[in-house]
C-alpha cells in the first residue's frame, strides 16, 4: 500500500492511539519517521520508540505517554504538506502557544525543534506543530 503523505499517516496514528487510550501504536518504518518520533521522545511528548518487525516488514513501535490518564500531546498538526510546502528562516520561526509547544523543523542538519533551530540559526521546512 502506498501513501501520499507517510508523515501525516504517522502523526494520525499517534493522534488516534492517544484518543483511544492505547499503550503503543505501530507505523510503517522510514528513517524520516523514526527521526521525527525520536525528536518527540527527546522533547518528552512520547515515552519511546523502537524499530520492530511487523508481518515481515519493518515498523516503528511508538510508546505513547500519558499524565494523570490524559495524553501529554494535546494537539499534533501537520504544517508542511506535499501539496503546499512551508519553509521558514530561523529568524521567522514564531513561538507555538506562547512557548509551550514546538515546531518540528527539517533542516540540513537533521530534524530538530524550533528552539534548537533558532539557537543554531538554521531554517528549514516546518513539518508539524506539537502542543
Amino acid at each position: 500500500m502506498s501513501f501520499q503523505d507517510p508523515i501525516s499517516d504517522c502523526l494520525t496514528r499517534i493522534r488516534n492511539g492517544l484518543m483511544r487510550g492505547k499503550k503503543d501504536v505501530h507505523a510503517p518504518y522510514s528513517k524520516l519517521k523514526h527521526q521525527l518520533v525520536d525528536v518527540l521522545v527527546s522533547e518528552g511528548y512520547l515515552k519511546g520508540c523502537e524499530k520492530v518487525e511487523s508481518d515481515g516488514k519493518p515498523a516503528i513501535k511508538i510508546t505513547l505517554k500519558y499524565f494523570n490518564e490524559k495524553p501529554v500531546i494535546q494537539d499534533l498538526v501537520r504544517i508542511s504538506k506535499p501539496s503546499l510546502r512551508k519553509y521558514s528562516a530561523a529568524s521567522d520561526l514564531k513561538q507555538v502557544k506562547n512557548g509551550l509547544g514546538s515546531y518540528i523543523v527539517s533542516t540540513n542538519q537533521g530534524l530538530m525543534t524550533d528552539k534548537d533551530a533558532k539557537s543554531k540559526n538554521i531554517g528549514g521546512e516546518i513539518l508539524c506543530e506539537v502542543f
